[in-house]
């Protein structure tokens, strides 16, 4: 059976979990989730890209979770050698023991701005991670709107062929003028450069995004709804503000302590040894001792003024970015309406000139503007999902933070 002992040991958490348990602004990074759906096609792709990340803020987060528990012991007495060369030419080697009775503060303030600094580097591993999603999220809608606008290119160099063929008959027949056909066939080169563009346009994503991912995603489709809202979560500019906001404080107690003296106890252990109080002090007061004091008091104040200012600024971008979906699923939505018209009115221009009341020019034009509209739609959907995208970035909930 498992001693007690060794049950409280194994249970015992470690310097970085209590920073992590105690820290508000760690456990709500941890809190947020993600607003990918899960098993969808977003999902597959942003667990492709952060598979394959090489996480160089984790190294950064790593670090200043060492450099807490190494500050978390600065108030233990402080041991080292003093080795000195005596009159008679010979080595004298004592241990030196200092402790630290009162330092205004100093101590303190470094492990406070310790554990502000593991702060700071958690969030900016959750920006790192959310920009990373963001960015391999961007290549594969762009692949999706590139492909979609190849096929609906396609399908127009496919119905222009049919006229380009029709006109060549009635130029043949010595019906029409050579002039039209030579605008087909412009047309129809037109389109043909379209279609080789977005091919490239599309392979060129998919190419960048599995360069940047873990398996192949050439085979990854669809789209997803995407259930983002201003309030879902505090923006992480914000909370980077605030992280940094604690650790300027934390860095003015010290400046603030290192002002003013302080007192330390010492021992000198060995040959001549000895034991006493003494005044420390990393400056001597002057005249303008009082002005630095006010300039560090002042640099606690300026922070929490930086904490308004990204709130105010992370605002107007989640307010621009309200406005900007909604238009654009708006116009999407008109798009989608003026599209049927246009079929309609293709139908319609179709079947007069299958009764020899239209020219094969009057089609063409109106197949013209339904082909724009339709590509139109397309642009305005994918706009739309990129801005919902952005939007999650902003608020850092492109990823679990549990699991980053």
């Amino acid at each position: 059976m498992q001693s007690t002992t060794g049950t409280a040991n194994a249970a015992k958490p470690t310097h970085s979990e209590k920073i992590n348990a105690e820290s508000a602004i760690i456990q709500g990074l941890i809190a947020r989730r993600s607003v990918l759906p899960a098993g969808s096609s977003y999902s597959r792709v942003a667990t492709a890209v952060l598979a394959a990340n090489s996480r160089s803020a984790e190294s950064e987060l790593r670090a200043a979770q060492l450099r807490a528990r190494a500050a978390s012991k600065n108030w233990l007495p402080s041991i080292g050698p003093n080795i000195s060369l005596t009159s008679l030419s010979s080595l004298v080697a004592n241990l030196v023991i200092e402790q630290v009775i009162f330092d205004n503060g100093r101590k303190k303030g470094e492990r406070e701005f310790a554990v502000a600094d593991v702060e700071v580097a958690a969030v900016a591993l959750a920006t790192d991670t959310n920009a990373r999603v963001r960015t391999g999220l961007d290549l594969y809608v762009a692949a999706l709107e590139a492909r979609e606008k190849m096929a609906l290119a396609s399908k127009n160099a496919k119905d222009i062929g049919h006229f380009e063929w029709v006109m060549q008959q009635r130029v043949q027949g010595g019906v029409s003028d050579s002039s039209d056909l030579n605008i087909l066939r412009q047309k129809l080169l037109e389109i043909r450069a379209t279609v080789s563009a977005e091919s490239e346009t599309a392979n060129t994503s998919i190419a960048e995004l599995n360069a940047m991912a873990i398996g192949d995603l050439s085979g990854v489709k669809g789209t997803s709804s995407l259930p983002v809202r201003a309030g879902l979560a505090q923006p992480l500019s914000v909370t980077q503000s605030e992280a940094e906001k604690i650790r300027a404080i934390a860095a003015a107690k010290v400046d603030r302590a290192g002002q003013l003296p302080g007192l330390t106890a010492s021992a000198t252990i060995g040959e001549g040894g000895s034991a006493g109080l003494g005044i420390s002090s990393n400056s001597l007061l002057g005249l303008g001792t009082g002005d630095k004091l006010k300039a560090i008091e002042a640099t606690s104040e300026a922070a929490g003024r930086r904490v308004a200012q990204a709130t105010e600024d992370a605002n107007r971008k989640l307010r621009k970015f309200e406005g900007q979906i909604a238009s654009k699923e708006r116009q999407a939505i008109e798009a989608a309406k003026l599209t049927v018209q246009a079929k309609k009115n293709l139908d319609l221009f179709q079947a007069q000139y299958d009764a020899g009341q239209r020219q094969v020019m009057d089609v063409v034009g109106v197949y013209e503007t339904f082909a724009r509209q339709q590509e139109t739609e397309v642009t305005l959907k994918y706009e739309a999902i990129r801005l919902r995208i952005a939007m999650a970035e902003l608020l850092g909930v492109l990823a679990d933070g549990s699991a980053i």
